[in-house]
């Protein structure tokens, strides 16, 4: 539910916030540029001084920072927890309201991220809309004790529907983008089986019959052969490889992650020395390792799980 509604003055100064903010990003701003200025409007809009944006990434099955304001950026991001790790996220978007602990704060977050951030009082703020849930925003006054107001509790939960209202926009195009991939496929498919393979299946039926091929007819099937070569060339010269997703990660230090976080089963892994992970695979190999891990606990009970990385003959 949302919280009690600002006043008309508050209402006229967060849109007034948002405006100035959104209003100096072009069509090249970054997704962490954009998460950041929300993180800013938050601080803005409030008596907060340090926020922290977090999106669930289905893709690598993990949370992640995305948005940082009036924190050190770099010991932020290298947050690693789960929602069972943060009882406060889990009321925040179950109840669908700004939530705020000053007492066992422990115990709304992983002990060793309220100790390092010396954090006194928090606050979460869901990311939801239409049942979904993507993240939630902590924020804080920089590890002072102190309670919200209804008007900051309401900026702050508008700012969480609009960070929401995005993250959902880019998931959006995401499944976009893989329809008009699947598209294409399906185009490729129909124009082989109506060109090529009936090219293939006249020349199956003259070659498969009682009599001998006259000189004009075998003429005829090398032609129709080389035609159908030539259709199967171009089809298969068509671009069909899916967009490239960037990585803010490489494979290295997300195995590391995995490692330290993994109880039950362990993780091991093998690292070939001088082995390096191109770039451009960088976002394909941490998919197919997010995926085997899926498939290892889904399908089986492994008491471990062991990791191999090499490089040989140009393969990794």
């Amino acid at each position: 539910m949302p919280p009690p509604t600002a006043d008309a003055g508050a209402r006229v100064e967060a849109l007034e916030v948002f405006v100035e903010l959104l209003s100096n990003m072009d069509g090249e701003t970054r997704a962490r540029d954009f998460y950041d200025r929300l993180c800013e409007a938050v601080c803005r809009l409030t008596s907060m001084e340090r926020a922290a944006l977090f999106l669930y990434d289905g893709s690598m099955d993990r949370v992640r920072v995305r948005g940082v304001h009036g924190a050190d950026t770099g010991e932020i991001r290298e947050i690693d927890a789960t929602l069972e790790d943060a009882p406060i996220a889990q009321r925040a978007l179950a109840e669908d309201r700004v939530v705020e602990v000053s007492e066992d704060i422990e115990r709304a977050v992983p002990a060793r991220y309220a100790r390092t951030l010396g954090i006194t009082t928090l606050t979460c703020t869901p990311l939801s809309a239409a049942g979904y849930w993507f993240g939630v925003i902590l924020a804080d006054r920089g590890g002072g004790r102190f309670t919200l107001t209804d008007a900051e509790r309401h900026a702050m939960w508008t700012v969480g529907k609009v960070a929401a209202l995005a993250a959902s926009a880019r998931i959006a195009t995401r499944q976009q983008e893989r329809a008009h991939q699947l598209a294409a496929r399906i185009d490729l498919a129909r124009e082989i089986h109506e060109r090529a393979m009936q090219r293939i299946f006249g020349i199956s039926l003259a070659l498969g019959g009682d009599h001998d091929l006259s000189p004009d007819e075998r003429a005829r099937c090398r032609q129709e052969a080389t035609a159908a070569l030539g259709e199967l060339r171009s089809a298969m010269a068509r671009p069909l490889a899916p967009v490239e997703r960037r990585s803010d990660t490489t494979l290295h230090a997300e195995l590391q992650r995995l490692a330290d976080r993994y109880r039950a089963p362990s993780l091991s892994v093998s690292w070939q020395p001088g082995a390096r992970v191109p770039g451009e695979l960088e976002p394909l190999a941490q998919s197919i390792l997010s995926e085997a891990l899926r498939n290892a606990q889904k399908h089986a009970r492994p008491a471990s799980v062991h990791v191999r990385v090499e490089t040989g003959g140009g393969n990794l």
